[in-house]
């Protein structure tokens, strides 16, 4: 690590963001700040344009695709029952994921080497499609959903001028890709 402390301070944050006991605003401010000690980190190397999603660090760095997708499907199983318990309505976090209906079920799929697809299933009608012009699209809220489900697959990848992508993700519903 870095030999000005930041190392240390990293890893402090990493251990009380994993310890169980830590509390969700505890949490939130130790993450924050790692974010922000990592992108310092970065600005200081020399020719550093390498781009590593947030959860990057959190499986090895030659982890199969198998266990990224697993990784995967833990965070959407635990965005869909996240909550800030004892906050006003004025300040609870909008969640795509947990706020999506009931009825929907996601599938992560890594159909060969070098992708990672999601699959969104059982989307309401009414909900994830809306007639514009006659034509049946997206809604906005499932736009937003696959976003989100974008973002958590990015977090687990890395990019830049001099390294490929660890690998390629996707969402889709059944019958439409919706994030390439």
């Amino acid at each position: 690590m870095v030999a000005n402390g930041i190392g240390m301070r990293i890893a402090h944050l990493r251990a009380l963001i994993e310890q169980p006991a830590t509390g969700g605003a505890e949490r939130a401010t130790a993450l924050r700040m790692l974010d922000r000690l990592l992108r310092e980190e970065q600005r200081g190397r020399p020719g550093a344009d390498r781009r590593y999603g947030r959860h990057y660090d959190r499986v090895a760095r030659h982890a199969g695709l198998a266990e990224i997708a697993d990784r995967i499907r833990a965070d959407i199983a635990f965005a869909q029952t996240f909550s800030a318990p004892g906050l006003p309505p004025e300040l609870e976090m909008s969640n795509p994921v947990r706020d999506a209906p009931s009825g929907i079920s996601y599938s992560v799929d890594v159909p060969f080497d070098g992708r990672i697809v999601i699959t969104i299933m059982d989307v309401p009608p009414g909900w994830g499609w809306v007639l514009d012009e006659g034509c049946r699209t997206v809604s906005p809220a499932l736009r937003t959903l696959a976003g989100e489900l974008a973002e958590i697959l990015a977090a687990y990848n890395h990019d830049g001028a001099d390294v490929g992508a660890r690998f390629f993700g996707g969402v889709r519903t059944e019958d439409a890709t919706l994030v390439w």
